[in-house]
């Protein structure tokens, strides 16, 4: 199973419901990464997309309490158990956790790799994704070259749970 985030130089991802910034290239390539796969997320994640429906061209399954929330095509799972057992139904390679931070916190041990947008800045934010580079668990095993919109300097990285 698959994470994949965008976070600063203090692993946070969020702040007031919102991502900490956009980037149009790390855009694309979620949506690269992501496309075709299952995406799983949490309900408030689900209510920053557009109108708050699933993602095009992907299964969405969203994890929340509420008993009575539905958006769309999405599966909604109630438990972390509920939503293993969904996840046995797909290729685990094509599982992608989207957030937010209790999602990702919930799933990481379940995870064996992350997709990091690592953004080379400290923003103000609430929301954090745990720091793989403090975790002896993880390992950096690929590195982009750096990348720079506007003023936001960033790379993609990539992270695997040592075995």
């Amino acid at each position: 199973m698959n994470a994949i985030v965008a976070v600063d130089n203090n692993w946070a991802i969020g702040n007031k419901g919102k991502l900490l910034v956009s980037i149009p290239n790390d855009m694309k390539r979620f949506r690269e990464i992501t496309t075709g796969k299952v995406v799983v997320l949490g309900r408030k994640t689900m209510a920053t997309f557009p109108n708050g429906m699933p993602l095009k061209n992907r299964t969405n399954i969203v994890l929340t309490k509420d008993e009575k929330y539905k958006a769309g095509d999405a599966i909604v799972v109630h438990s972390i158990d509920e939503l293993l057992e969904e996840l046995k139904k797909y290729n685990t390679e094509d599982v992608y956790i989207i957030g937010g931070d209790s999602v990702y916190k919930q799933m990481l041990p379940y995870v064996d790799t992350c997709e990091v947008t690592k953004i080379n800045y400290c923003y103000e934010a609430d929301s954090y994704f745990p720091n793989l580079e403090k975790d002896d668990e993880w390992k950096k095993t690929g590195e982009s070259e750096e990348f720079t919109y506007f003023d936001t300097e960033y790379t993609f990285e990539r992270w695997k749970r040592k075995n």
